[in-house]
């Protein structure tokens, strides 16, 4: 097995396997001769949420609210501009370089587009085993036995291990993109629309399949996607994002029964209900989505919201904790207006 982080659990964060404190990430906007930076596009500005040990966190939102963006500066594929990310109690910019290593071991990333994250030039068995490679197993013996272990756990066949990603459907290549995932034995998986290019009968396989992976290797998920009805399905807490900031959070039931912000109640709305006889009814919204390199003063919201006032247009609400377990970053929902 893979060598994992030893890290104690810190009081001061419980079971929390992940805290995200005030997390900024921008990207800087270039012009001219010199390429010197003009502005900024704001993807995350100042973001913070928790995720339990064993539970699945969903992140949903409208395209470009930065969902995708806070799981590539989790994984450090992006560099973050500011805040403080802990794992397990400990702050990943003081691990040392070992410790680094290891805990990207324990933090894996399943990509939207499961196609594109496979290297067409390898087998199957070949992507799955590098990173047992890169983390220190060397032997091939070992190596194959690990590859072909994690594929049957995720439906695939032995043979499949010598076959090549174009030899494969949509949702069997979205299997072997969890087994790479896997083989290396994470605790924490970051699953970034997982589903979203299947068909929804595939889609259903795979929400499955993630449901009893996480039982039996006791995971614990980020889910990002922005299809509602599938976060419904599969999460336990929900975060809702807008323009880079986060709206409202709460556990899975309330979120759905009784959705506090103007944002969250019109992306409830737009849920497809199959009984036509059953009316809901719908929060309209106005305007289109403002540019993240120029976002709206006070709340972020206002520019799109029915229940705008002056005092949204001139503060940005602060997001807090309006019921037991329920936070929301809204005037009207606090009663303040």
């Amino acid at each position: 097995m893979v060598e994992q982080i030893e890290t104690r659990s810190n009081p001061e964060f419980g079971d929390e396997i992940l805290k995200i404190c005030n997390l900024k990430k921008y990207f800087p906007i270039r012009s001219g001769l010199l390429r010197r930076v003009a502005n900024y596009v704001k993807a995350v500005d100042d973001v913070s949420f928790s995720i339990r040990q064993g539970e699945t966190f969903g992140l949903v939102g409208e395209s470009g609210c930065g969902k995708t963006t806070i799981g590539l500066v989790l994984m450090r594929i992006e560099p973050k501009t500011d805040g403080q990310v802990f794992y397990r109690g400990k702050d990943l910019d003081t691990l040392s370089k070992e410790d680094q290593r290891r805990t990207r071991t324990e933090m894996q990333f399943i990509f939207q587009d499961p196609y594109s994250s496979l290297d067409p030039r390898m087998t199957v068995g070949e992507s799955i085993g590098e990173g047992l490679y890169l983390q220190g197993m060397r032997s091939s013996k070992e190596r194959r036995k690990v590859v072909l272990d994690i594929l049957n756990k995720v439906g695939l066949e032995v043979y499949h291990a010598d076959r090549y990603p174009h030899e494969f459907s949509g949702g069997q290549q979205q299997r072997i993109g969890i087994a790479r995932a896997l083989a290396v034995y994470p605790r924490f998986v970051i699953c970034d629309e997982p589903v979203s290019a299947l068909d929804v009968s595939i889609q259903s396989q795979i929400l499955n399949l993630l449901k009893d992976l996480q039982q039996e290797f006791g995971l614990t998920y980020l889910f990002i996607a922005h299809n509602l009805s599938v976060v419904e399905y599969i999460s336990d807490r929900v975060g809702v994002m807008y323009l880079g900031k986060m709206m409202e959070l709460a556990d899975r039931n309330t979120l759905f029964k009784h959705p506090l912000h103007p944002y969250t109640q019109a992306l409830m709305a737009s849920i497809p209900i199959p009984d036509p006889s059953i009316q809901r009814e719908r929060v309209a919204l106005k305007g289109e989505i403002p540019s993240p390199i120029n976002p709206p003063s006070g709340c972020r919201f206002h520019t799109r919201c029915p229940f705008v006032k002056d005092l949204c247009r001139q503060q940005e609400p602060p997001m807090e904790e309006l019921e037991a377990g329920h936070q929301a970053a809204c005037w009207l929902a606090s009663g303040k207006i």
